[in-house]
């Protein structure tokens, strides 16, 4: 019989139903791989096609890959994230060859937004294939001026360590605590609380977990919200851990609203300031536990973003908030450590509390105070160099108190010579030769910022090294001697000379090490290469830099 054209639409239409009610059983898995295949490879083979459906969400090329996947309406039921994490900045690629990466800050804007719906708001289970990525140790805890500040403004003891303690389970910013606050509400997310397996030891892992057992015993667990025993049970050994995104009746819930503000698209730039200044408003412990936030949001603002008229009468407010700005100020003064110290003034700089001439002035007084404590480290003094690259407070050194004669004091020569005392980089200089460790660390820190470039001085600094005692000392020394290339033929003369004078192998191969960054060729000579052979010290571990040296004399 003739099949009627009525029929046969209708057949059609019903196929075509039938079809995307199927599609819409299925469940989605989003993959983002920016480094390893593995994992998302094992999971393709072992899901059943009838049952899941998958989804990169990296375009490779293509640096806006996530917004794409937003604009596209994609919805996630399961995410899987395999990449490296470099601890709390962002997912990355060991491959020289992908420049794809995932930076949490943007997955925190999708979070906070609500850009993205289809990404993150059905989601049951996320897997994060990177070290780290669930680890718990608190990345932001309050500190002794916290404390002090506390009690200034009329906390008793046992308040300051109440508060202190709630202020640290707020403000943990553990990695953590981070993934739970950007897939809030998701039922389970899979993580590693240290090192995580390699793509290569986690494929083979998986591909373990879905063959054993029934079949779809374990392919069952995907997607269901449910830890699976056997799969953590698996990756034990690696440190997998599971944990469950932020719900509103969490403690740290009032902390992602708050955190939510520096991010949320949907807010104005002067919305924000207004929410900044209504922090800077609270109590300056608090303030602190947010200065991360408070800094890179003040940071970024554009001189175009300034010349807006809600934005700018939104600065002006806050510059405007004297008893904010003492407040602030008085903390800042206050703070244990000199990095913070820094960053704080800076930000009092880009809110207007602090014009550039106060701002040199700020920096100044921290370094006299931190002389002043007789403390200066390594740290301080690449603080205090990095702060003064451009050379903008070269015209403060005479605020610094002068180096005592006969001083022993490198650190504060070192200090000097980043304002550009060229009385204290001589000392500097002298105590690269030192046997005390410390002094030669701070040389060290000094030279990376401001080396040598006088052919005499380096002359100088070569002959001093050469007639070093300690041996330890001695190699620190070569060592920073290594990233100059010598090529000043005297200098390179009194290191052959040491070779066969040295007692040490450590020496020697740092002497190799000189001499293989040097312009090697000006030197290189059969007698010099039979020196190296002859008074070579054994190595215990077989071939060395020793060795190297010498096959490239001889080429």
């Amino acid at each position: 019989m003739p099949v009627s054209p009525k029929v046969v639409v209708a057949a059609a239409l019903l196929a075509s139903l039938c079809f995307h009610e199927a599609q819409a059983d299925k469940k989605t898995v989003c993959t983002i791989t920016v480094n390893s295949p593995d994992e998302k490879e094992i999971f393709r083979r072992s899901l059943p096609s009838d049952e899941f459906q998958f989804v990169e969400l990296v375009e490779r090329g293509r640096p806006d890959w996530l917004a794409s996947a937003c604009r596209a309406g994609v919805r996630c039921d399961v995410l899987v994230i395999s990449g490296h994490f470099d601890g709390g900045d962002e997912f990355y690629s060991d491959r020289p060859d992908v420049r794809e990466y995932l930076p949490v800050d943007e997955m925190e804007r999708v979070s906070c937004s609500d850009s993205c719906p289809g990404l993150f708001s059905q989601l049951k289970e996320v897997y994060l294939f990177g070290c780290n990525t669930l680890n718990a140790d608190a990345q932001n805890t309050v500190s002794a001026e916290i404390g002090r500040s506390l009690l200034r403004s009329g906390h008793s003891p046992a308040d300051v360590e109440r508060l202190s303690r709630v202020l640290n389970e707020r403000h943990n910013d553990s990695n953590r605590d981070r993934m739970r606050q950007i897939f809030v509400n998701v039922p389970l997310i899979y993580g590693f609380s240290s090192k995580a397996p390699l793509g290569a030891t986690a494929g083979p892992l998986l591909d373990r977990y879905f063959q054993s057992g029934p079949a779809g015993d374990s392919s069952a667990y995907v997607g269901s919200g449910r830890p699976s025993p056997k799969l953590l049970g698996l990756f034990a050994p690696s440190s997998m851990t599971s944990a469950s995104g932020l719900r509103d009746a969490d403690p740290q819930a009032d902390y992602r609203r708050d955190v939510c503000h520096f991010s949320d698209d949907r807010l104005s730039v002067a919305q924000k300031l207004a929410f900044v200044h209504d922090l800077l408003r609270r109590e300056m412990a608090e303030v602190r536990m947010f200065l991360g936030n408070i800094e890179k949001y003040a940071a970024s603002l554009s001189a175009t973003d300034r010349l807006v008229p809600a934005v700018a009468e939104s600065l002006e407010e806050i510059a405007r908030d004297q008893t904010a700005r003492q407040r602030y100020l008085e903390f800042a003064r206050d703070a244990d450590e000199p990095a913070i110290r820094a960053r704080m003034v800076k930000v009092a700089r880009n809110l207007g509390w602090l014009s550039s001439a106060e701002l040199r002035a700020e920096l100044v007084q921290m370094m006299r105070d931190r002389l002043a404590q007789n403390v200066v480290g390594p740290g301080d003094v690449d603080l205090f160099c990095s702060l003064n690259k451009n050379g903008e407070l070269n015209d403060q050194l005479d605020r610094l108190p002068a180096l005592p004669a006969g001083a022993n004091a490198v650190g504060h020569a070192a200090v000097l010579a980043c304002l550009g005392s060229q009385k204290g980089r001589a000392r500097v200089l002298r105590a690269l030769t030192s046997p005390n460790d410390e002094d030669v660390h701070i040389a060290q820190v000094y030279l990376q910022h401001y080396p040598i470039a006088d052919v005499d001085e380096l002359r100088m600094m070569t002959a001093e090294i050469a007639r070093m005692k300690s041996a330890d000392a001695q190699i620190r020394a070569l060592d920073t001697l290594a990233r100059y290339q010598l090529s000043d033929r005297e200098s390179l003369d009194a290191l052959t000379q040491l070779f066969p004078l040295a007692r040490s192998i450590g020496v020697q191969r740092a002497i190799a090490g000189v001499l293989i960054r040097a312009d090697y060729r000006s030197i290189a000579n059969p007698e010099l290469v039979r020196a190296l052979r002859q008074h070579r010290l054994k190595s215990p571990s077989g071939e060395d830099l020793i060795d190297v040296l010498i096959r490239r004399l001889q080429s």
